[in-house]
């Protein structure tokens, strides 16, 4: 006997999806609605201490998120256990490494070195 319930959390290739997943009142499935958008997250390290990362959200599980660095074009994976805060921006943003850089000529993409 299949429950309603159970079929909604089973995708094509059988895997279940976590409650935290589809259920916004859960952090990640919150998140991943604003996957692409460029984010600020504050993590809470020890007891007293706040570390900040600035990027682009790229990838949201169930216990992590993976964010595109906007410093060093790096990616950065990230305990969602720890975060405290996200500030998640509402204009419009493009990712291009050469807005960043001071890339010369030479070496800007689709040139030869």
């Amino acid at each position: 006997m299949n429950d309603n319930n159970e079929e909604s959390s089973i995708i094509n290739n059988n895997q279940i999806i976590p409650e935290t997943l589809k259920n916004s009142v859960y952090t990640p499935a919150f998140l991943k609605k604003y996957i692409g958008n460029l984010v600020k997250v504050e993590f809470l390290i020890g007891t007293t201490y706040l570390e900040d990362r600035t990027g682009v959200l790229l990838e949201v599980g169930a216990s992590y998120i993976v964010l595109r660095s906007i410093q060093d074009n790096n990616l950065l994976y990230c305990d969602i256990f720890s975060i405290k805060f996200v500030t998640i921006s509402r204009q419009s943003f493009v990712y291009n490494p050469e807005n960043y850089f001071n890339f010369p000529k030479s070496t800007q993409v689709g040139s030869n070195f």
